[in-house]
């Protein structure tokens, strides 16, 4: 309930409410942002001007229950923007897993093959197994995210893991074969 009156106030121009919010968001829009461009330079780039750009249109968003749905619209499209700048792919590293928040209990092989993996998924699988996976969000909220019906959400879903179930057996082959 704070949070919806945090947002009605930044939609006024409330410009404390709006640092609020942000402050709430950031772990999560921070680490969106990591996982499309991966790494923290690039990703704080991303924060940067997906702040600036919710800032400057905040007075838009009709229903302030769904910033942080718009908010995390605005933080995809600004990776877009970086990764099509930069057009190139920072490979994943042992140096870049370790700066990934709440990867303590995590083994650093396992994640290191996922996070290529989903690398290397077509961009709508990827956007679509981050959103669900990595932030829990439902099928409703990413259709509204990606602006695709809820139905494409639940195939691009389906299509990503069964890229990534063929890409670990292609690994296993490997390793066995």
């Amino acid at each position: 309930m704070e949070s919806h009156r945090l947002v009605k106030k930044a939609i006024k121009g409330n410009r404390n409410a709006f640092e609020k919010l942000v402050q709430q968001h950031y772990e999560k829009i921070y680490r969106t942002a990591y996982l499309y461009v991966h790494n923290e330079e690039d990703a704080l780039d991303v924060v940067q001007e997906a702040t600036y750009q919710a800032f400057t249109s905040i007075h838009s968003l009709k229903n302030p229950e769904y910033f942080s749905t718009w908010l995390t619209r605005i933080v995809i499209r600004c990776s877009g923007r970086v990764l099509k700048r930069k057009k190139n792919v920072v490979p994943l590293s042992d140096e870049i897993l370790s700066n990934l928040p709440d990867q303590a209990n995590v083994n650093i092989e396992e994640s290191l093959q996922l996070l290529d993996a989903i690398k290397q998924l077509k961009e709508n699988y990827c956007t679509a197994i981050i959103l669900f996976y990595y932030h829990d969000y439902s099928i409703k909220t990413i259709s509204s995210i990606m602006e695709i019906p809820e139905s494409t959400v639940k195939t691009y879903l389906s299509r990503g893991k069964a890229e990534l179930k063929k890409s670990y057996n292609n690994e296993e082959d490997k390793c066995h074969g």
